[in-house]
């Protein structure tokens, strides 16, 4: 499958799957009320999605390969911040066990594609090229 845009790259899918899921995991109760730690993690999870567009609309694979890695580092954020609201008492084990797992494969994709572009970047091939005025 060719990627012409954004919507059709799997990583930003699950990674707006996940943002879904944030979004109803801090609308419950306790989790709700913590102003905080609520907006910091949808903040994060928001950035995931974000840096693989920007990325990816930037049209050229170092950038993106570059905005990627702030995309992971940014699922590592919500991993940590899903641990808290865990340890606090705001989530089931349950609903930790689920979500952090869809972030770790999420990780795990987007290393994967980093690495993919890395490989075609040091062949001399280019998956996106800066568009020339």
């Amino acid at each position: 499958m060719k990627i012409k845009k954004f919507e059709d790259l799997s990583i930003w899918r699950l990674a707006l799957k996940i943002t879904k899921i944030i979004y109803d995991l801090t609308s419950q109760s306790k989790f709700s009320k913590d102003f905080s730690l609520r907006d910091q993690i949808r903040r994060a999870v928001i950035s995931v999605s974000s840096n693989i567009v920007e990325g990816f609309e930037k049209n050229n694979n170092n950038e993106f390969i570059r905005f990627l890695k702030i995309s992971k580092g940014s699922v590592g954020e919500v991993r940590n911040q899903l641990l808290i609201a865990l340890t606090v008492g705001y989530i089931s084990q349950t609903q930790f066990d689920k979500t952090n797992q869809e972030l770790e494969d999420l990780a795990n994709q987007i290393g994967g594609f980093i690495s993919y572009l890395e490989k075609c970047r040091s062949e001399g091939r280019f998956i996106r090229r800066k568009l020339k005025n």
